[in-house]
């Protein structure tokens, strides 16, 4: 995956946007002001930070080399996840997509029905 298709993912969630909080070398992805994703995208090799239900994250990295504790992040909910082809692009795609998930079931309803969101689990 490259940083362009990364972004481009991540900005395909309704209502997502791109802030940079943490200077311009750091994409943050937020939906209504809450993160979901996290990636320095000029890094090699390219990586992200994926919100995690916690007994999930600490399955996927036992199974995946490629998938560490959250960088600088709550290490219970968070995964870093190094994008170096060991992963399918699927498999990062379903990862932000539940990440995204995660971060909208806890907004305020009447946020939740200003994105029209159905979890993009049960799609």
């Amino acid at each position: 995956m490259t940083p362009a298709a990364l972004a481009k993912l991540c900005l395909g969630l309704p209502g997502a946007r791109e802030e940079f909080p943490f200077g311009e070398d750091n994409s943050v992805f937020k939906v209504v002001g809450k993160m979901f994703a996290l990636s320095p995208l000029k890094a090699k090799p390219l990586r992200v930070s994926l919100k995690c239900e916690p007994d999930l994250a600490v399955r996927l990295r036992a199974e995946h080399p490629a998938i560490a504790p959250g960088y600088h992040l709550n290490k219970r909910h968070w995964n870093t996840v190094r994008l170096d082809g060991s992963l399918t692009d699927d498999f990062v795609r379903e990862m932000i997509e539940d990440s995204y998930d995660l971060v909208v079931a806890g907004l305020p309803k009447r946020e939740q029905e200003k994105l029209n969101w159905v979890a993009l689990s049960q799609e």
